[in-house]
């Protein structure tokens, strides 16, 4: 008698796990298809700003450098700059480590900075994985799974 209740409830904790990890791969494939929740965008505090700024003229071109668009160059202006591999973003990438919506890069006082949008693969800058936004340099490499990117 004790053998079968324990079994039932060995059961009822296996159909449970196995619940528990289909609810978690469908959240996964959900939000790599229709983006993940778009978090608060920090700002920059503006004496971090206009401490970055430079005299003289910023970037004017964001180009691609490896990956499947290398070549691909656009003009940038005041308004952000959004990536991925979604069909309304700015640079629409057919990278398939990008995420649906997965950087933005966004002018700020004639500076560029680039965020993270909560993608799966992260974004990095040089070697440092994006957590917030960072002021991107022009010539310092943006890589997204395996396509990277500059400003010049």
């Amino acid at each position: 008698m004790t053998a079968e209740i324990v079994l039932q409830i060995f059961r009822f904790g296996f159909l449970l796990l196995l619940w528990l990890f289909v609810f978690a791969a469908f959240r996964v494939v959900r939000a790599d298809l229709f983006g993940g929740r778009a978090g608060r965008v920090a700002s920059v505090p503006p004496r971090a700003a206009a401490a970055g700024r430079k005299k003289g003229r910023g970037p004017r071109t964001l180009v691609v450098t490896a990956g499947p668009l290398n070549g691909t160059k656009i003009t940038l202006g005041e308004q952000p700059i959004l990536i991925g591999r979604a069909d309304d973003s700015t640079l629409v990438l057919t990278d398939d480590f990008a995420s649906s919506r997965h950087a933005r890069l966004t002018n700020r006082g004639g500076q560029w900075y680039v965020e993270d949008l909560g993608s799966t693969n992260g974004t990095y800058l040089d070697q440092q994985r994006v957590q917030g936004p960072l002021l991107v340099s022009p010539g310092q490499p943006i890589r997204i799974g395996q396509t990277a990117l500059e400003l010049r």
